[in-house]
C-alpha cells in the first residue's frame, strides 16, 4: 500500500499535468466530429432515378426498405425503417440506377418510434 506522504505529491503532479494538457476527446455537442469518407450514415432516396426494380428490398438483410408506386406515373416512394437498418449500404450497392446513397449524417435520434420511419417520395 502506498503511504499518504508518497501518494499526495504524485496525485498533485497528476492533477496539475491534467490541467495543462489538451483535451483527449472532442467537445461533441458543440463541435461535430469529421466523418471518414467511407462512413455509411443515413440512406437517402432519389425518386427521379428509381425504376421500381425492388433490388434494394431484396438485398436488404434486415428488411428495412419498402418501395411502393405513387400516384405519379413511373414514380416510386421509398420507406426506410431506421430502427431496423443496419447501415450496411447493401441497398446502395445493389441499386442499378443509384437511386439510393449514403450520407455522412449520423445524428439519427428521435423521441418516438414514428420518427424512425424515413419516408421519401
Amino acid at each position: 500500500m502506498v503511504s499518504p506522504k508518497k501518494f499526495r505529491p504524485r496525485m498533485l503532479r497528476e492533477v496539475i499535468g491534467t490541467l495543462v494538457k489538451a483535451p483527449a476527446t472532442v467537445n461533441y455537442p458543440l463541435e461535430k466530429p469529421e466523418t471518414p469518407k467511407s462512413f455509411r450514415g443515413r440512406i437517402v432516396f432519389d425518386s427521379k432515378l428509381c425504376v421500381g426494380c425492388k433490388m434494394c428490398m431484396r438485398d436488404c438483410p434486415s428488411g428495412a426498405i419498402r418501395i411502393e408506386p405513387t400516384e405519379v406515373e413511373k414514380r416510386f416512394k421509398c420507406a426506410i425503417s431506421l430502427d431496423r437498418c443496419l447501415f450496411c449500404a447493401q441497398c446502395v450497392d445493389s441499386c442499378p440506377r443509384k437511386a439510393l446513397a449514403t450520407t455522412p449524417e449520423f445524428e439519427l435520434t428521435c423521441f418516438g418510434r414514428k420518427g424512425f420511419q424515413d419516408l421519401h417520395k
